[in-house]
């Protein structure tokens, strides 16, 4: 019952900014961690970043520095800010929460994924 839709992929220059957005929605509990994966073609799903409702903040060395992860629990939403991105951050980015309704417990959902094209 619970979805998560990403938006604010598209296609930008090296060097240039895109806000990732994603929004939870149905019913739950309690969503505990919130974070970005993203696959690029021909390789495996990989951690972006990844942050706790307690506020705990996990970035890939591939993007510390650069991306900067948010959430907005009220909005039950995540946000991931990227700056100066390379062609290799090139890929289908995927939102993914940690989600527990009341007597259950946590469950891993995942969003349909937004592209993120970044051009030399």
């Amino acid at each position: 019952q619970v979805q998560l839709v990403e938006s604010g992929g598209g296609l930008v220059q090296a060097g240039g900014s895109l806000l990732l957005s994603c929004v939870a929605s149905g019913t739950f509990f309690n969503i505990n961690t919130m974070g970005w994966y993203r696959q690029a073609p021909g390789k495996q799903r990989e951690l972006v970043a990844l942050k706790s409702s307690g506020g705990t903040t996990i970035y890939a060395d591939s993007a510390k520095g650069r991306f900067t992860i948010s959430r907005d629990n009220a909005k039950s939403m995540v946000y991931l800010q990227m700056s100066s991105l390379e062609p290799e951050d090139t890929a289908v980015y995927y939102c993914n929460a940690d989600i527990s309704n009341r007597g259950t417990g946590g469950r891993d959902y995942w969003g349909k994924g937004t592209l993120v094209t970044v051009s030399s």
